[in-house]
Formats: structure tokens, sequence, C-alpha cells
């Protein structure tokens, strides 16, 4: 944990210190050393909180950006099992820092458990198998509506280029064919379009990753993937249409803290475009 309770004020640890937990109210001891993030552990080895993992400099860098009222806000479950969120904004907006990896059912435990829930996972472990590749226009973009692309793969060099069919083109040859499942019509580069991709780019990309880390694919909540200090945004793993082509889309760091700390809705984080405050 980094806060305790050390006479009814909520403390981060320091040398010998003695607390008290705030969510369960057993003894806990501050583990302070050159070598390990400055934080409490109850007394004995169990933590109350069974969601609850070893902290890194990622996450407290990650929490730094938030008021420190809104860390580590408690839950009782009806069954009266406890659990403390990494971030709460006071609009409701959960934010989970996770760079462990996760179970299909702790996932979706948490989902249902906080609802109103973003994931920033950790993707400095696997940035080397995580290709961004070409822009995409925005789905609800008047260029997207004729535009089916090719799914883009390490293999497939063309596609991660971009390349794409007309639907118009493909109706027009079988009126029977729908977006989802494309048949006929004619190859296109994605340079013959660049001008329009470009005017209508919101952040959206193809994406390639190998040996993917399958829970975060099945998400029902946003998934952010933070790639390391030198990148400044993350990328949100989002399907593009209904075809069901899997993209990610870029959001500043910034915008994502700004907005975070703004909206009412984990979903809304990142579609609005307004002026962000200067830093």
């Amino acid at each position: 944990m980094q806060f305790a309770l050390v006479e009814g004020v909520r403390r981060e640890a320091f040398p010998s210190g003695r607390g008290v937990c705030p969510q369960c109210g057993r003894g806990s001891i501050a583990k302070c050393g050159p070598r390990i993030i400055h934080h409490w552990a109850h007394e004995g080895r169990r933590d109350c909180d069974s969601w609850w993992e070893n902290e890194t400099e990622w996450h407290r860098h990650w929490k730094s950006q938030f008021p420190k009222d809104w860390l580590e806000v408690s839950h009782v479950a009806p069954d009266g099992e406890i659990h403390r969120a990494d971030i709460k904004t006071p609009n409701g907006i959960v934010i989970e820092v996770q760079h462990s990896a996760m179970t299909d059912a702790e996932r979706l435990s948490r989902e249902m458990f906080y609802q109103n829930l973003v994931w920033v996972i950790d993707g400095r472990g696997f940035r080397d198998n995580f290709d961004i590749y070409h822009l995409l226009p925005d789905p609800s973009s008047e260029v997207a509506s004729d535009l089916v692309w090719e799914k883009a793969s390490r293999p497939m060099q063309g596609a991660a280029r971009g390349i794409f069919y007309r639907f118009t083109e493909c109706l027009a040859e079988d009126p029977s064919v729908t977006r989802a499942a494309i048949r006929g019509g004619w190859i296109h580069g994605i340079a013959e379009i660049e001008e329009e991709v470009n005017a209508a780019y919101r952040g959206h990309h193809q994406y390639d990753w190998v040996r993917p880390r399958r829970t975060w694919l099945d998400a029902v909540c946003p998934v952010y993937i933070d790639f390391g200090a030198d990148r400044d945004y993350l990328a949100r793993l989002e399907v593009y249409d209904e075809t069901g082509l899997r993209c990610i889309r870029l959001i500043s760091k910034r915008k994502f803290v700004f907005d975070a700390m703004h909206e009412r809705l984990a979903t809304a984080i990142g579609t609005r475009y307004f002026p962000l405050p200067k830093a």
C-alpha cells in the first residue's frame, strides 16, 4: 500500500513507521529501503485486498498524475470483500494501473465490480512485439464509409502500408456482399487517398500484436497501453468498424489524464476535442 493511517492521518511510508490499514483496520508496517519502493505492508503476510499487486516505479508515476486523495480508494463488496481502486476520480471513474499478467477471470471480476473502469496496462515488456502501422480515417467519417481495409500484420507488409477495397465496387459486382464479408472489387493502396485519410485522421492505426495478451483483447472496459516514458501517447485497443478489424487509437498521455479528471464515464475519455490547459 502507498498509504496507511498514522494517528488518523493518511501518510506515505516512512522509516520505522507503523500505522493502520485504512481498509481493514489491521496494523501496517512501513517498508523502506534503498532497493524497494517505499510502501506499507500488513502485519502478517496477507493483504486485505486479494487483487493487490506489488507496485513499481511505473505504478507510482501514474498515480502521481492525480491528487493523493483520489488514490487507493476503498470499496467493499456485498460479501464483505475489500478492494482498493488504484485511482478513483470524484466523478466516479476508476483507473486500474496494471503491470502484471492477469487471468480472464480476474479481469472480468474487476470489470463487474467497478464497472465505470478504465485500464492502463504496462506495455514496455511487449513493445517489440507490437507494431503500429498506417493511419486510418475516423471510422465515422465519410471517407471511411466506403473503405474495407486488409488486415495488416508483420508477414503482410503490403497490408501494413495500407491496402483497401471500395465497398461500392464490390457491391457493383455482387449486390449480396456485406462489409463484414467482402468479395470481389479492386485492390487499392493508401497512397490513392492519402490526403483524405490525413484530413479524417483522429488517432486510429492498424497494428499487429505478436503473441498478444488475449485477456486485454476481450476486455469489456477501455484498455490503454503505455509503451514507456519515451512515448508521449497511450494506445487504446478498439474495434474499427463492422468488419471487426482491430485497431488502436493513439491519445496523448496529457489528454488522457485531463479527460480522466473531468469526464464522468470511462468510455468518454479521449472522445471529445477541446483545448487542453497549457502545461
